[in-house]
């Protein structure tokens, strides 16, 4: 394997870095601090109804064990892997709101008996969606596959549900509809992004 084709440099790793460090942080202080922390920021259907929106992007950042963090984590680095190429800053902090966003709306006002929700696995599907269009776009056959198998995926989970080995593990039902929503917005996120890109191109 050759380590220096990997996508180090800042603009392609810093995002995926933040992201880390956030739910890192996340992680601690809830440990320390208990349910306190977390209760402040998970995502609350009622409480958002309140008005505390926030809830709607920091809920991604937490997780329910070590096990879920970790997987979480773990996944990231593999779509960096795979995709980190065609990461930038702007693009991947859009796209990383976009998918939250969209998720917690999603879940808000599609699955109203979801009273809370934490991780980012629901954002991770869209950055996967991203990653396929984008090897599509680039003319890699490899992305048709990519995103075939997601939207397989997620078909499947919504058919027969999640694993419940991967419920075992992470302590939790796995919300399987935050899957749909983050790819939705993925696939949003990217068809416009895409345009941008075209239109740009032939401005020049």
């Amino acid at each position: 394997m050759n380590l220096s084709a990997l996508p180090f440099s800042r603009q392609h790793v810093s995002i995926v870095m933040l992201i880390m460090i956030l739910a890192i942080l996340a992680f601690s202080f809830e440990y320390a601090l208990g349910n306190n922390f977390a209760d402040a920021f998970v995502y609350q259907r009622k409480l958002i109804t309140s008005g505390e929106l926030w809830r709607l992007f920091s809920g991604h950042f937490l997780h329910t064990n070590v096990f879920h963090l970790l997987l979480n984590l773990a996944a990231l680095v593999m779509l960096w892997f795979l995709h980190g190429s065609f990461y930038h800053q702007a693009n991947m902090f859009a796209l990383f709101v976009s998918c939250a966003l969209t998720t917690s709306l999603g879940l808000y006002y599609f699955n109203p008996e979801l009273h809370q929700y934490v991780g980012l696995s629901g954002v991770l599907h869209g950055i996967f969606v991203f990653g396929a269009m984008m090897d599509i776009r680039a003319k890699e056959k490899t992305g048709y596959l990519l995103f075939l198998g997601v939207w397989l995926k997620i078909a499947h989970e919504q058919i027969y549900g999640a694993s419940t080995d991967v419920s075992d593990l992470i302590d939790a039902n796995v919300a399987v509809d935050a899957h749909l929503w983050g790819a939705v917005g993925g696939l949003l996120f990217t068809v416009g992004y895409i345009f941008y890109l075209a239109k740009s191109k032939k401005s020049q």
